[in-house]
């Protein structure tokens, strides 16, 4: 025995579908579909707009200089060509490539890791414990984040100066670490502040000490924290180039930056090909760097939260 439902009818506790809900449904559906396809097509232009800069930066470095300084535009180097490397790497008549790359790693490895353990704790302090100048503390941060560096690079210099470190790595360390800190420690205090104190007290609770619970507990979860900062400390040392420029001018301290800008010539004749060869290079260490640190870093720290 049947019996026939009318649409919108009460069966059962449920309410049988009509042709204006299945039609409202589908209607619904292809709006999501449209609305997706519309997302994807806008997030494909803004990847084609980041990326092309860097592509054509790569595609430059591969081309004679007469090609680029042309009217015609070249999308592939048609004369495919490595000299610019070449010269990059072993021109005898320029300050070597490799002393100056060696001289950036060294400088912006050091920043990196005092930067970051400074920022850690700092972020710790003005996050989980109170005290009367942390108001005073926040403000100022953000009040030196708003100082270009360059207008205090008189005062930087003397500074330098007056302790020998001029041409030296460990003055221009100082000096990137300083710049770099105050941005370091608001990034982290966010992540810090996003981490709840309520997660160290059950695992307290659970035997841990109170370093045990917030080593195995809340350092894991800041692991994206820290390699935001990390990141951002090493583009920052890495590419510095006025501070570099008037701290470090000898040819043998020079870093990668500087040492880029003795290709550029004001009577027109820069070598733009060996610019991009250059500048190809240099991108390489931090491509590098953003790959190890965001896989290894993050699943260590991750796996070691769950073995914990």
């Amino acid at each position: 025995m049947s019996a026939t439902v009318a649409p919108g009818q009460q069966v059962g506790g449920l309410i049988a579908e009509t042709g204006r809900t299945r039609d409202a449904r589908r209607s619904g559906g292809g709006r999501r579909r449209v609305t997706t396809w519309l997302l994807s097509a806008l997030s494909v232009l803004l990847f084609v707009i980041f990326v092309f800069p860097v592509y054509w930066m790569v595609n430059t470095s591969f081309q004679p200089n007469n090609e680029i300084r042309g009217s015609e535009i070249h999308f592939w180097p048609d004369n495919f060509t490595l000299r610019n490397y070449e010269t990059v790497l072993f021109d005898p008549g320029r300050t070597p490539f490799l002393p100056a790359a060696a001289n950036s790693l060294v400088v912006t490895i050091l920043t990196v890791i005092v930067a970051l353990v400074f920022a850690f704790l700092a972020s710790i302090a003005v996050t989980r414990f109170r005290f009367k100048t942390r108001r005073l503390f926040i403000v100022t941060i953000l009040v030196v984040q708003m100082i270009p560096g360059e207008a205090m690079i008189v005062s930087i210099f003397r500074v330098i100066d007056g302790w020998h470190l001029l041409n030296t790595i460990l003055g221009l360390t100082i000096v990137y670490i300083a710049t770099v800190l105050p941005f370091t420690i608001w990034t982290l205090r966010g992540f810090v502040n996003g981490v709840p104190v309520e997660l160290e007290e059950a695992a307290m609770i659970d035997g841990c000490s109170r370093a045990g619970a917030f080593w195995r507990v809340t350092f894991p979860l800041l692991a994206p924290g820290l390699i935001a900062t990390g990141v951002f400390g090493f583009i920052q040392a890495w590419n510095e180039f006025i501070m570099a420029l008037v701290l470090n001018a000898r040819p043998e301290m020079m870093t990668l930056p500087v040492w880029l800008r003795t290709y550029l010539v004001a009577n027109g004749t820069t070598n733009w090909a060996a610019i991009m060869a250059g500048s190809t290079l240099m991108a390489i260490p931090v491509i590098v760097f953003f790959l190890i640190v965001q896989g290894r870093m993050t699943s260590g720290l991750v796996s070691g939260a769950v073995k914990g």
